[in-house]
């Protein structure tokens, strides 16, 4: 059996079932179901306005769906939270706030702590072995304010990677990112799928989508295709997605 044929036997590492999302009187999300193997970087693509990261809200219960639900290794969200790790978009996070890069990153492990112990030893090595795999640990005392857009990226995936997650979320971890920083986000998250882990991340550079992942979601309100790279991203799905937004232009994919 070849790695493609066992992700398709495993069971789902997430998966939606007839996810919708309205905001006021609008659709943001119609009746959207999606299966994400176990050891994937799965990315969602679609034009502005799609509901890309409205879905992933939606799937960690950030938003109310209409209709449908999210499951997680085969249960909800709230039995599965301890194995999700969530990485935001960067603008959604306070940067003015006074903490070191060190502090924030450490700030991953609280949750597995509960209300009474503190960070120790082995949370603190943690958060350094997290600065080290992103390429940040020259910044661990560094205040987040005076940070890159890049750097805060690889903040914001080394606080996820300290909670060891088995399934990592990303809404758009390559926005506004350098050269340098894309390239070690990137390598960290394939490192993950080379662990068994699984990602999915919203991704939105049409030219990278084969470099970064090998599944791929195309959403425009609904799924216009969801599978492996090779199938799904093709550019009659993308002309679909693209034109039916009525505003994003879909160039013909770069061979």
């Amino acid at each position: 059996m070849n790695d493609a044929d066992a992700h398709r036997s495993a069971s789902p590492a997430c998966r939606t079932i007839d996810l919708s999302v309205a905001y006021r009187e609008s659709a943001v999300l119609e009746n959207v179901s999606i299966d994400v193997p176990q050891g994937v970087v799965m990315g969602i693509v679609g034009p502005n306005g799609a509901g890309k990261s409205t879905l992933l809200k939606a799937m960690l219960g950030l938003v109310q769906p209409l209709t449908g639900r999210a499951e997680f290794f085969g249960s909800t969200f709230e039995k599965a939270r301890g194995r999700v790790g969530y990485m935001p978009q960067s603008s959604s996070v306070d940067w003015d706030y006074p903490a070191t890069v060190f502090d924030a990153v450490l700030m991953g492990t609280y949750g597995g702590l509960g209300w009474i112990r503190r960070p120790g030893k082995e949370e603190r090595s943690r958060a350094r072995e997290a600065l080290e795999r992103t390429g940040i640990v020259d910044l661990a005392s560094r205040q987040i304010g005076e940070l890159s857009g890049g750097q805060r990226q690889r903040v914001f995936l080394a606080r996820t990677l300290v909670q060891a997650p088995d399934l990592t979320i990303m809404d758009e971890p390559f926005q506004g990112v350098d050269a340098k920083s894309q390239h070690a986000i990137l390598t960290v998250l394939h490192q993950l799928r080379a662990q068994g882990s699984t990602v999915v991340m919203v991704h939105h550079d049409l030219a990278t989508v084969r470099d970064s992942c090998d599944y791929v979601t195309l959403l425009n309100r609904r799924v216009i295709a969801s599978g492996p790279v090779a199938e799904a991203f093709t550019t009659e799905h993308l002309r679909t997605a693209y034109e039916a937004s009525g505003g994003d232009t879909f160039l013909e994919l770069p061979r």
